[in-house]
């Protein structure tokens, strides 16, 4: 008699977050957390007035029938920019479907900044990454999500599985942007023209809240940026995580000043 494969067991991880002005400073005012999902200690490397934390999942990576939840809220005036300390990896999966939700709410004056590693997604993973950003009047957001179909490195190719994507953002209430996709593993999708092209990364940011100046984004060299009436749109599609998320801090460098009021800092943990 053969014996059934032995199924492991899923996470399910909860963090949600705080973030209030007290005076001059942006501090993590409240957290809680519900399985491997946490955050480090809050970091000040441009000052009080901008809170810099590092979301962490310590078992590093995300299995069939992970759910992994991220809220974040912040108060009217606070600015938070928040990263992760490495790629995210979503393994093979030969039953059950993981899934990622990201909920974001930015209060009046508020600026959030969500920018973390790369999402490295292996031959055979079955996933479902979903956002949801919602921005009060005068609120400010800035995010980016850089996905790498299989692992490179090592030649290997996204053949099987499925990626769902689910992305909105609102503002004041109204919804500006909304994307949804299916990227199948050995679909047509992948070496379509109007598709992934044969490329394995694909990266977009969003931002919204400010009024950038257009021609200074498109001097980029391999962004695609799109400004639609209250958001700008920025496409990467290419080869490499690394030069992907090179781009975007440059783009973000870029947009920073007018979102935020100030230059960018890089997170200290890039750097390690």
């Amino acid at each position: 008699m053969q014996l059934a494969e032995p199924v492991a067991a899923p996470w399910r991880a909860e963090l949600a977050l705080r973030f209030e002005r007290a005076g001059a400073r942006s501090v993590l005012a409240a957290r809680r957390h519900d399985g491997p999902l946490v955050v480090q200690k809050p970091l000040y490397p441009e000052g009080g007035a901008v809170c810099h934390a590092i979301v962490v999942h310590p078992p590093a990576g995300i299995a069939g029938g992970d759910e992994l939840e991220l809220e974040v809220s912040l108060g009217a005036g606070a600015h938070a920019l928040l990263t992760t300390p490495g790629a995210g990896k979503w393994y093979r999966s030969a039953r059950t479907r993981a899934r990622q939700r990201l909920a974001f709410e930015v209060g009046p004056g508020a600026c959030l900044e969500w920018l973390p590693q790369e999402t490295i997604v292996f031959d055979g993973a079955l996933g479902t990454l979903e956002s949801e950003v919602r921005l009060a009047r005068d609120a400010r957001y800035i995010g980016w999500e850089i996905l790498c179909l299989g692992r490179t490195g090592s030649g290997e190719r996204f053949a099987r599985g499925e990626i769902r994507l689910d992305n909105r953002l609102y503002l004041d209430g109204k919804l500006a942007w909304l994307e949804r996709g299916r990227i199948e593993g050995g679909g047509a999708l992948l070496d379509s023209p109007a598709g992934l092209r044969g490329h394995p990364v694909c990266a977009t940011l969003i931002a919204a809240g400010a009024h950038f100046d257009l021609a200074a984004c498109r001097a980029i060299e391999a962004l695609a940026v799109t400004q639609l009436p209250q958001v700008l749109v920025a496409r990467y599609l290419g080869d490499s995580s690394e030069r992907a998320k090179h781009l975007l801090a440059r783009l973000w460098a870029v947009l920073r000043p007018a979102l935020a009021g100030r230059e960018a800092v890089e997170p200290r943990i890039w750097r390690t």
